[in-house]
């Protein structure tokens, strides 16, 4: 089961935070045609996120959160309907798959070709999730400063 954070109501997002997205997502679309695909973007990746069990959702939320403050040069969007971020050219660099999407027993973190995770002739690429816990939100932090490098 997923670790309470104080600050949120639904072991999610809270009302403050939600509103704070939103208000972003409104400004990026009044910057224009590349704030309002950004703007776009991000709110389809918190529709998607929305639309998961509660329990994945609450992952996600978090997930979403720690992978935007650590690598805050990547961009939100869906990728197969799934949770991602994508770098400068639009490659997707990591991508949430919540274990509903395929009656798995497990949401994962997946690292695509653009992340620089590299190291030797062989390293992991996705990650099973079954709880969020300090631990975890510091090796997603180190995954994800390292993917960016």
């Amino acid at each position: 089961m997923a670790t309470k954070n104080p600050t949120t109501a639904s072991d999610g997002f809270s009302a403050e935070e939600r509103a704070a997205m939103k208000a972003r997502a409104a400004e990026l679309r009044a910057e224009g045609k590349k704030g309002a695909k950004k703007a776009d973007d991000l709110q389809a990746l918190l529709d998607s996120i929305a639309k998961m069990t509660p329990e994945d959702r609450v992952l996600a939320e978090r997930v979403h959160l720690t992978v935007t403050a650590a690598a805050p040069q990547l961009s939100p969007k869906t990728w197969y309907g799934m949770p991602a971020y994508a770098n400068a050219d639009g490659k997707i660099v990591v991508a949430f798959k919540n274990s509903g999407k395929f009656n798995s027993r497990y949401s994962t973190l997946e690292f695509q070709d653009a992340a620089r995770l590299d190291d030797g002739e062989l390293w992991p690429v996705s990650y099973a999730l079954t709880t969020w816990s300090p631990e975890v939100e510091k090796k997603i932090t180190e995954l994800m400063e390292t993917a960016v490098a």
